[in-house]
């Protein structure tokens, strides 16, 4: 007997305080009348980074597989997801064209795994826009990046 999937929300955002430097991500997920709130900085990372973290640490929260609306005021994250992007580079041995790389191969891996396990669709917001959740997860992101005990993001390539 299958079990029935709950509907979950993720409000994401990420900053960097230069791009690169110190930089963090912020979440709000919503579940019900659940809340809950995430954040982390990295000592040397990118905003792009930082974004596509953000909606990793939200589906990484979650136990069981779910229904998730991640809003986003990241374009690139969003379509990346939303029009494929990120599986065909992938496909492609992380190429973006036949000379060009893509950026973050190791979190866009992480990213579609996690899409993989959940039933997930991204949503794009404005940013600034003074959409509440947002706005939250953008003071929870430059909080975190201007923390202490920033942690060391492996994966970023200069």
């Amino acid at each position: 007997m299958n079990a029935i999937r709950p509907w979950v929300t993720l409000y994401t955002d990420g900053a960097c305080i230069g791009n690169p430097g110190p930089g963090g991500y912020g979440v709000v997920l919503l579940q019900g009348s659940d809340r809950r709130e995430l954040s982390a900085g990295y000592r040397r990372t990118t905003n792009n980074r930082m974004e596509i973290m953000a909606a990793i640490a939200g589906l990484e929260a979650l136990t069981q597989p779910c229904y998730v609306t991640v809003y986003s005021d990241s374009q690139y994250l969003v379509n990346a997801i939303e029009e494929g992007w990120a599986e065909k580079w992938r496909a492609n041995g992380w190429m973006r064209t036949r000379n060009q790389r893509a950026l973050n191969p190791d979190l866009w891996e992480r990213l579609l795994k996690l899409c993989e396990f959940h039933s997930v669709g991204f949503q794009w917001v404005p940013g600034h826009a003074g959409i509440g959740e947002n706005a939250r997860c953008d003071r929870l992101a430059v909080a975190a990046a201007k923390g202490k005990g920033l942690l060391i993001d492996g994966g970023y390539r200069p």
